[in-house]
């Protein structure tokens, strides 16, 4: 890989190539990026979907919204700091096509924004709720109607690749989706794969997929454009990531380690003493301990810890990433960032705390039980009006209840796999209250 073609400026449809020096300084592409994510009713849903508690009715703790807007800034930093490297490394990037640093950090930002967008209510219990509908619910009755990897695609069901489908999918009348540059869509490509062969190596490309069969032919046409290395003599469509790809995933590494576990202390789930004992170990070497006394509030004391200790790990993270990035343009640096940590002891150690005291908690255990039902019964709903309006055999409760459905989601004139998977990712967009409102309404606990 090189870095030039890495940096494509190119946009779904376009017919001649994008050169970085003719860009507006003003408003760069990869700036649009940004702006036309931001802007998008998919990011605005996440304001209402879960990052740790399912329906919290506590305003600190963080949603999908707050946390991509900070996985963003991460992002940004991380991507101008090894920007920097990479120019200097690379002069001619600057020299003849007018790259600049910025331009890193802008590509980086804009992708880790989009990193959740395609998520489901109720955190990752939604995507599993969704899969486990097809896999032994009711779902399981169309498994012969599919082939092996659209059925895969649905018992997998998988935030990344419904991103990558949000983000390129054509409407009537919208060609291409949100049209992102080329640099940014592949920085966002987490795992760049078809659903099968199913982890078919120990790399972290092949971890989850990134793509459904719908979007197989953008997906190629993007990562042929950037130049990712084809990897699927391991069978099935597959490439190497973008070098890019490791800081979106260390933004959010840092992210959800140190800030669930400040969520997990500000809740009470975890004593301020842990706080204290976990963080110390990150910021030993930049805490100013006359600072720190000074702070009477616990909220401000967690707050100077966590913001010590993300910096530390993007310093971490970028001299990781420099040191190894001919290994990435390479396609042969074959875990995260942050597995190579200088912190991974200490990373560990909070991630296992906040496991046991977070994530299994029973707040959240409850909340997610309470997400499969109500995903489960709206999956039911739909896909049988659906089918039945297919098949010309819908009851006047399924003509009712397709009423209730954006028209975009309402087409039967495609193949079974296509109404699943868009049923599928018409629930993924609901946000946590949405969900629990549509499906009081099923029930008839709401008029």
């Amino acid at each position: 890989m090189n870095w030039e073609q890495l940096l494509s400026l190119r946009r779904q449809g376009d017919k001649n190539k994008r050169l970085r020096n003719e860009q507006d300084e003003t408003r760069l592409g990869f700036d649009v990026d940004y702006d036309r994510i931001i802007f998008s009713s998919a990011f605005r849903s996440l304001q209402d979907k879960t990052q740790v508690i399912p329906l919290s009715k506590t305003d600190f703790v963080h949603t999908r919204l707050t946390h991509s807007l900070e996985v963003s800034v991460v992002g940004r930093s991380l991507g101008r700091l090894a920007g920097k490297k990479i120019i200097e490394k690379h002069p001619y990037l600057k020299e003849v096509h007018g790259y600049v640093f910025n331009d890193i950090g802008a590509i980086v930002a804009a992708a880790a924004l989009a990193h959740d967008i395609g998520n489901p209510p109720f955190g990752h219990s939604g995507e599993k709720a969704i899969g486990e509908y097809f896999k032994t619910g009711n779902g399981l009755r169309y498994k012969e109607q599919l082939t092996a990897v659209e059925y895969q695609d649905i018992i997998d069901f998988e935030g990344n690749a419904n991103g990558f489908r949000l983000m390129t999918q054509d409407r009537a009348g919208v060609l291409g989706g949100l049209r992102l540059s080329y640099a940014t869509l592949g920085a966002f490509m987490k795992y760049p794969k078809e659903s099968l062969p199913k982890r078919p190596t120990a790399h972290i490309c092949d971890k989850k997929f990134g793509f459904f069969q719908s979007e197989k032919e953008i997906f190629s046409e993007v990562a042929e454009d950037l130049g990712l290395p084809n990897r699927s003599a391991n069978g099935g469509v597959s490439y190497g990531r973008h070098p890019l790809t490791f800081l979106v995933e260390a933004a959010d590494d840092i992210c959800y380690t140190i800030i669930d576990f400040e969520d997990g202390i500000n809740l009470g789930l975890i004593s301020e003493d842990y706080a204290l004992e976990y963080l110390i170990k990150l910021v030993k070497d930049t805490i100013n301990t006359k600072k720190y006394n000074s702070l009477e509030y616990m909220q401000d004391r967690l707050s100077y810890l966590r913001a010590l200790a993300i910096n530390t790990l993007i310093q971490d993270a970028v001299s990781i990433f420099i040191t190894h990035e001919e290994d990435m343009l390479n396609g042969t640096f074959e875990v995260s960032l942050m597995d190579k940590s200088s912190y991974k002891a200490q990373i560990d150690d909070i991630i296992r705390l906040s496991v046991h005291n977070i994530y299994q908690s029973q707040e959240v255990v409850e909340k997610e039980i309470a997400g499969y039902t109500i995903i489960s019964d709206i999956l039911d709903v739909y896909i049988d009006a659906l089918i039945g309006k297919k098949n010309d055999n819908a009851s006047n409760y399924h003509e009712l209840m397709l009423r209730t459905l954006p028209d975009f989601y309402q087409r039967t004139d495609t193949s079974l796999y296509e109404i699943l998977l868009n049923t599928c990712c018409y629930v993924a967009s609901l946000s946590d209250s949405a969900a629990v409102h549509i499906h009081n309404k099923i029930k008839g606990r709401q008029l």
